[in-house]
């Protein structure tokens, strides 16, 4: 395609063109593009559309970062527009500095496109344009003889744009003679030095460039007597081969030349043409022995061939010229240098093995094995080079990564080229592996058992619970809720809260070992991350007793309006069971172990009262002398620390039957015995005047009548069940304990002809413990009454 270029500007001997436009072709081989530019183009000046030619989308350029390289300098030549696609100047193209007399300057430039990595080769084709003028070595040329060969004018450009004739000033002497490789001044007229001894001419060098461009010297002819042989080398052109990097004073060649003359006409001297800075810097002649000897630094690199221009002179100023070829070869003096092009950091802990994570980039700038590089990578990483394009290299992973067992890697990439000896270098990348929440908290403990005594302060610690996360930052951070849930049918947030932060949970209420005793709650450790996640943990909670209650007795009543009496047989002997002290303890444990003291009695003597039983029993038998209403005040301790007591009153009556049994009345213990009798006569008497009583005497005669006598008591009268609480029993010697079972207890209510016993059933209609307490003693007596009728 033919596109316009925008006139550039150029200064050469002051003179200003113009290109108007130019053609740039375009090739696509094996994906390679190749566009053909002049030379000095302006900077930002498109080349090509790459995105174009290649049919690539724009956005694609910039979502794979698109960007060019170059083979082999240091120079940006050109930049690529991410938003145009167009590949631009952006420095300075000197055909002359890169190719030098080369007829062929092609620049090459790596278009690199990444994810996946994608390498196009885009060759830029180096025209050269006519900015360079000839020149002459010297302003004034000096000759002598009939044939003088002259020095070429020097044209940095190449091709048309270089030297392509001479022009000589007209005269009536010398005529000018060109070849493809000499220009010489022929003597056409002889010469009268003693007419002329001197005379200047004027020499034009012309190129072929459009502008043309020309440059002149002035030669001075000096007539001398005759002089006829010009210096003649051995050979037109000279060739060497010099290995880079030797040493100053190496003897490169050495040139020879022979004139036919004699004397001073002979002598021979040998000098430098016309050469570049570059080269006299670089090598220097001996003027009498003709030997080229290194002065400078020779490297292939940067130079790889030298053509100079040398000058054989005799004594009077005859001279011939011969070119010298020194090609330059390449030595492994160069070792790979590794380019990182590319680089994600930090990586992903979840990015699947095979995934590329950057590109690398090799150049030796040495040439053919010298430059042939192997890259190879560390063996201890989850890491590998994959070669990919030309000396470009992708490190991709070879496993899962896993931040919290490696986070951060330093991968060594080692490049070795095949030169002899091989040279390498290494360069070290710095890989971070980036956090994903894919770590749950996990607690330190299966479960955690908190134990607190009941009636416990509100806001009291419980225990600590406690997950470790080992992810980073907030995926790592763990706060702490509790799971709903109930207890004991309430909201398990109205009995524990616990910190967030900390894992701390505490009481929110305080607790009652008597409600419950253990419980159960589940506290759920969350990460912060996103989405989160989380793990849970059970906190057993166990409530521990504490001697809160005393025991309350269910048998024999409280006292108030009402009194409970039990009847004693005057017959009965030592050891006989008479009555029982009925408690219980709400605590558990030794806090619910009960032991029955008796603290007062009317007669010390006559009853005792097992110690954890309750029973009450005669010490000794009952004699005629013992009063016949006797008061016990029995004491109740658990075994809790501190001890908690209570105390009731038994009222026992010693009589055979119910006609000795005075009217009952409340009776209490009075430590003075006058006081205690009168009121168990005025209350025999009381219950002697009631009709009831006498029918009850007259049916109870009538009873006896009809049995016969008992020997023994046994002890018979029952106590209701009622008297007992719920899942309450009494366990002989062990106090009262928890229990399904139901006692009943017989106590004697007659003489040794008659017992009574309570027929009252034991079903449902039982009233409960507090109630029966309640009742009075003459309502129980009643009672047995109607049930012996």
């Amino acid at each position: 395609f033919i596109w316009t270029q925008s006139c550039t500007r150029f200064s050469a001997l002051r003179l200003l063109f113009c290109f108007a436009s130019f053609i740039v072709t375009l090739h696509l081989v094996n994906g390679d593009l190749s566009y053909s530019i002049p030379e000095e183009i302006k900077r930002g000046d498109a080349i090509g559309n790459i995105a174009k030619d290649l049919g690539l989308d724009l956005r694609t350029l910039s979502s794979r970062k698109a960007r060019v390289d170059f083979d082999g300098t240091s120079k940006q030549y050109c930049d690529m527009n991410l938003n145009t696609g167009d590949l631009i100047a952006s420095e300075r193209i000197d055909r002359e500095s890169l190719c030098g007399k080369k007829p062929s300057c092609v620049l090459k430039v790596d278009l690199v496109l990444e994810n996946p990595l994608e390498l196009h080769r885009v060759s830029l084709h180096i025209h050269d344009v006519n900015d360079n003028s000839p020149k002459f070595k010297k302003d004034l040329i000096e000759m002598e003889g009939n044939r003088f060969s002259i020095e070429e004018a020097h044209d940095a450009d190449i091709g048309q744009n270089a030297v392509q004739r001479y022009n000589l000033q007209k005269n009536d002497n010398f005529i000018l003679a060109q070849d493809s490789n000499t220009v010489e001044l022929v003597l056409e007229n002889r010469l009268d030095r003693e007419k002329q001894k001197e005379l200047n001419l004027l020499l034009t060098a012309l190129d072929g460039g459009s502008p043309q461009r020309s440059g002149t010297v002035v030669i001075h002819v000096t007539v001398l007597d005759a002089n006829d042989n010009a210096p003649v080398f051995s050979q037109a052109v000279y060739k060497a081969s010099l290995p880079e990097n030797s040493p100053p004073d190496t003897v490169v060649i050495k040139v020879s030349a022979t004139d036919a003359d004699e004397g001073v006409n002979g002598d021979v001297t040998f000098y430098f043409g016309q050469v570049s800075d570059e080269d006299v810097n670089a090598f220097s002649i001996d003027p009498k022995t003709g030997e080229i000897r290194v002065t400078g630094v020779i490297d292939f690199e940067d130079r790889s061939s030298f053509e100079m221009r040398v000058q054989a002179k005799d004594g009077l100023g005859l001279n011939s010229y011969a070119k010298v070829t020194i090609d330059i070869t390449d030595i492994n003096d160069n070792a790979p240098v590794i380019y990182l092009k590319s680089l994600t950091n930090p990586i992903p802990e979840n990015v699947s093995p095979g995934t590329e994570v950057g590109i690398i980039n090799v150049q030796d700038r040495d040439s053919e094995n010298n430059r042939q590089v192997r890259c190879s990578i560390q063996q201890n990483v989850p890491f590998k080079l994959v070669p990919s394009v030309k000396n470009y290299y992708s490190v991709v992973t070879t496993g899962q990564l896993d931040r919290e067992l490696v986070s951060d890697y330093n991968i060594t990439i080692t490049a070795t080229d095949e030169g002899s000896p091989p040279l390498s270098s290494s360069k070290t990348v710095q890989l971070s592996v980036a956090d994903i929440n894919d770590n749950p908290p996990v607690f330190e403990e299966q479960s955690y058992s908190a134990y607190v005594t009941e009636n416990n302060k509100p806001g009291s610690t419980l225990c600590s619970v406690s997950a470790r996360d080992p992810d980073w930052r907030q995926n790592g951070t763990v706060i702490y809720s509790l799971l709903p849930g109930e207890v004991n049918g309430a909201p398990v947030s109205s009995c524990l809260s616990v910190n967030g932060d900390t894992g701390v949970i505490h009481a929110v209420r305080s607790f009652d070992y008597e409600q419950f005793r253990s419980f159960k709650v589940h506290v759920m450790a969350r990460d912060n991350g996103s989405p989160p996640l989380s793990s849970n943990v059970t906190v057993s909670v166990f409530i521990s007793d504490v001697n809160d209650n005393s025991p309350q007795i269910l048998y024999p009543g409280p006292e108030g309006n009402s009194f409970m009496t039990e009847l004693v047989p005057k017959a009965a002997h030592g050891g006989s069971l008479v009555s029982k002290v009925i408690a219980v303890d709400a605590d558990s444990g030794q806090n619910a172990w009960l032991s029955y003291h008796i603290v007062k009695s009317t007669d010390p003597g006559l009853f005792a009262i097992g110690l954890h039983s309750g029973e009450i029993r005669t010490q000794r038998d009952i004699s005629e002398s013992d009063s016949m209403k006797q008061n016990l005040i029995v004491s109740v301790k658990d075994n809790g620390q501190p001890s908690l007591s209570a105390t009731c009153s038994m009222y026992l009556l010693i009589s055979d039957n119910l006609a000795e049994v005075p009217e009952l009345k409340d009776i209490s213990y009075d430590e003075k015995n006058s006081k205690l009798t009168s009121y168990l006569i005025i209350a025999l008497v009381s219950v002697s005047t009631f009709f009831l009583t006498f029918i009850i005497i007259i049916l109870g005669v009538r009873f006896c009548r009809r049995r016969k006598p008992r020997l023994l008591f046994d002890g018979a009268v029952a106590i209701p069940s009622a008297y007992l609480p719920p899942n309450y029993a009494d366990v002989d010697g062990t106090g009262t304990l928890r229990s399904t079972y139901n006692y009943d207890a017989y106590l004697t209510t007659g003489s040794r002809t008659s017992d009574f016993k309570f027929v009252t059933s034991y079903n449902d209609n039982t009233l409960p413990a507090d109630q029966t307490l309640r009742k009075s003693p003459s309502d129980f007596i009643v009672k047995r009454v109607f049930s012996f009728l």
